[in-house]
């Protein structure tokens, strides 16, 4: 797709509402969008709309084989409560047999290639296979998450997939997921309340100081700028601010 195309779809998306954002997808793109949902705290403000909408759009989650238990009870809670099963999508078993073997049980810890390397095969391929067939995928990314995410669109093409992404609640603030959340009651992961703002793979993810970034606990170890896995993209680049380098 073109910019201009996508310029247009951001200038008609930007001035709806969240609710209007998501009906907007759905009605145009019937059968061909799925959201993709971390069961972060944006996720599940996407998935309570998606339901109370009752909107006709599939929820895909993966299971790197990694995730904290409180994350497992989560997908169990939220299943129960909108009463439908998630698509989870798991690794490929060769593929992860095959990387631990070579690079061992922890390999992310030794350099950020090796990082790369596992979140590819435990993230990006089940992901690239949960989105097959589809015009487009809607995530919950925000421009105040971290400094990797400020350029995020309404719409925004997805270079690696070959699609749009949508991000109904780009605009939002913290403050506003978690008003939501508490006025409709919506499951939310436990680690939340112990200082988990961004909850990933339970070896990659750590509690946070009230002083740090709210990125700061995933991938601890590596420099602010490196902290994407690759499943986020715009407009053919990884997902940067100005002010880490991206023009």
């Amino acid at each position: 797709m073109k910019l201009d195309e996508i310029i247009s779809l951001r200038q008609e998306t930007t001035p709806l509402s969240v609710e209007d954002r998501l009906k907007w997808a759905a009605d145009h793109f019937p059968g061909k969008i799925i959201f993709a949902s971390a069961l972060g705290a944006e996720d599940q403000v996407i998935t309570d709309l998606i339901a109370r909408l009752k909107l006709a759009i599939p929820v895909v989650t993966l299971d790197t084989g990694r995730l904290f238990n409180e994350t497992y009870t989560l997908i169990q809670k939220t299943e129960a409560r909108y009463g439908f099963r998630f698509r989870i999508q798991f690794p490929d078993r060769q593929a992860v047999e095959s990387m631990v073997a070579e690079h061992g049980i922890n390999l992310f810890r030794e350099n950020i290639e090796n990082r790369k390397l596992c979140c590819k095969i435990r993230k990006i391929e089940p992901l690239r296979r949960a989105l097959s067939g589809f015009t487009g995928w809607i995530c919950g990314l925000r421009r105040d998450q971290s400094v990797t995410r400020s350029d995020v669109n309404t719409v925004d093409w997805d270079e690696a997939n070959q699609m749009l992404k949508i991000n109904p609640l780009f605009d939002w603030s913290e403050s506003q997921v978690w008003e939501y959340i508490a006025r409709h009651d919506v499951p939310y992961n436990e680690l939340h309340d112990r200082g988990y703002p961004s909850i990933g793979c339970a070896s990659c993810t750590r509690a946070i100081k009230r002083t740090e970034d709210v990125r700061a606990g995933r991938w601890w170890w590596e420099q602010p700028e490196q902290k994407e896995c690759g499943l986020h993209w715009v407009d053919g680049k990884p997902v940067r601010s100005k002010t880490a380098g991206n023009s």
